[in-house]
């Protein structure tokens, strides 16, 4: 059995994201969810390992490779390049990109394969089924519509198959996978998640086929070369093989020993079956603890429409970070849906939301503080410290258990509430400086006064700043360098070697008579275009 990892250490992880095609706004969306995740847990000292990656193996690659012409690992290595060039786009800052095609990880299925068939939980037998290739898994007649269509893959047929595959004993382990949902209740999240896996195993748990004959594209089985082991028991393993350190020999005992079990698996609700059932069982039977948490979130829709090609409403994520910029994008997205429910995407909607709180709330509000700084305050914070501020001020009450707060909402993967929290200091220092006036105080000579509101103004804006930078960590590097800090949110190292998470999050800690910079606008407005509307 593995050993648990050290405090401190943080593991998680998008889906290996299937690469039949180019990534998808979905695939963005999981992957900026992640991110923020990951840097919030790097600012709060946490060692972080944030795994993402691309599933390479089965059928529809080989038949997507097929139909263009191309080998496929041409078509997997293209097609990987696009979610790498994507993550870039999007400011991700990944720690490993795991491939299901690399060498390393073929070591590591054939090692857990290995595991479950000694312990008996792999066998061989005749499947008849209806197949969904881009589903890669059998559906149940009942599951189909349409006369034999997949309900995901709407314009893809349910092929008929009777052929010998091997199978695991998913029912050996009904009563080990109920006991895991009723101690750790935790463990697939949100609820409506979690209640949707408790319906499906209530009906009972039937073995799944795990190989495939007559398909070349993809690892063998160890005991039997005729059979191709089905993707998602290999692909699963590719969160495994991305623990491996580089050095490292590709095994079992390696890769489980520093960072399993991971924290969070986050996944699109489409594949919650697979992760929060079938992982969870077949690691059981190698002897590996599950994850700490599976988390399934929603599908998004344009314009209140579920999108397809078919109905020629996809979203581009490329043309969208190309027209508005990573920052925006990962803001809308992360907080005008609640992550786990459904949620929408309305261009007009996207900019209104954009230019109300970061251009207007946030960027007006830096700009104009900066201009008062430098006219009454020699272009330098005031010389004052947070506790001379008193306890019943306004701001440093909002601002005294803000931290917690926010970091509760990020730690609960409740992006909305977190940035909802800043929101509400935001707005209520624009509020604070239209009722003190600064100018008027500095007209009647109470420079003093003048001071101490320059003061908390600066300390929320820093604060918020800090608090959004794992959703925009541009533009709260952009707010730090113009308060006079030499901080890049995209440089942890530039973070964390200056001021501890303790102490940074705290409101009162702006230094006194910093030197504050230049001020220019951190955020443009933004417009949707008369013409070509995304």
């Amino acid at each position: 059995m593995e050993k648990n990892k050290p405090e401190h250490y943080f593991c998680l992880t998008t889906p290996l994201y299937y690469v039949n095609d180019v990534p998808h706004i979905g695939s963005a969306y999981t992957t900026m969810a992640a991110d923020a995740i990951a840097r919030f847990k790097r600012l709060e000292g946490n060692n972080v390992l944030f795994i993402t990656g691309t599933d390479e193996h089965g059928q529809k690659i080989q038949r997507t490779a097929e139909e263009k012409g191309l080998s496929p690992q041409t078509q997997c290595d293209k097609v990987a390049a696009s979610f790498d060039q994507l993550w870039q786009q999007l400011n991700i800052q990944y720690d490993r990109f795991s491939r299901t095609t690399a060498k390393r990880h073929e070591a590591i299925v054939k090692e857990f394969f290995q595991r479950v068939w000694d312990n008996g939980d792999i066998y061989l037998a005749q499947k008849q089924g209806w197949y969904c290739v881009s589903c890669e898994e059998f559906k149940e007649k009942r599951e189909l519509v349409n006369d034999g269509y997949c309900p995901i893959h709407i314009n893809k047929k349910a092929e008929w198959r009777d052929e010998e595959n091997y199978f695991f004993r998913l029912s050996n382990y009904q009563s080990q996978l109920e006991t895991l949902y009723e101690n750790h209740p935790e463990f697939i999240q949100p609820e409506t998640r979690r209640n949707e896996v408790l319906n499906f195993i209530q009906q009972g748990l039937q073995d799944f086929s795990i190989s495939r004959v007559n398909l070349d594209w993809g690892i063998e089985v160890p005991t039997d070369p005729k059979h191709t082991i089905y993707v998602w028991f290999d692909a699963l393993l590719g969160y495994v093989t991305a623990l491996l350190d580089p050095e490292d020999e590709p095994t079992l005992k390696n890769a489980l020993a520093k960072w399993w079990p991971m924290d969070i698996h986050l996944i699109g609700k489409d594949i919650l079956r697979f992760h929060a059932v079938y992982w969870p069982a077949m690691l059981m039977s190698a002897g590996i603890s599950p994850p700490k948490q599976v988390f399934g979130h929603g599908f998004l829709t344009k314009d209140g429409q579920k999108m397809g090609k078919s109905l020629g409403n996809t979203l581009d994520p490329a043309a969208l970070l190309d027209r508005y910029g990573a920052d925006a994008v990962r803001y809308y997205f992360l907080r005008e849906i609640e992550f786990g429910q459904d949620g929408d995407f309305n261009e007009t909607r996207f900019v209104n939301v954009l230019n109300a709180d970061l251009a207007n709330d946030l960027g007006n509000l830096l700009n104009r503080t900066l201009k008062m700084a430098k006219k009454y305050c020699n272009n330098q914070a005031p010389n004052l410290k947070g506790e001379d501020i008193p306890s019943d001020h306004p701001l440093k009450q909002i601002g005294r258990g803000l931290s917690d707060r926010v970091a509760f909402a990020y730690n609960n993967l409740n992006f909305r509430q977190a940035c909802s929290e800043i929101s509400h200091l935001i707005a209520n220092t624009n509020k604070y400086i239209d009722e003190q006036a600064p100018w008027s105080l500095y007209k009647q000579g109470e420079q003093q006064k003048v001071e101490q509101v320059i003061y908390s103004i600066l300390a929320s804006i820093r604060l918020s700043a800090y608090l959004l930078s794992p959703i925009t960590p541009t533009l709260s590097s952009r707010i730090y360098q113009q308060l006079g800090f030499a901080i890049d949110f995209n440089q942890p190292s530039s973070f964390n070697d200056k001021i501890p998470f303790q102490v940074h999050q705290c409101w009162g800690i702006f230094p006194a008579q910093q030197p504050l910079g230049e001020a220019k606008p951190v955020f443009l407005r933004l417009e949707v275009p008369a013409e070509n509307p995304l």
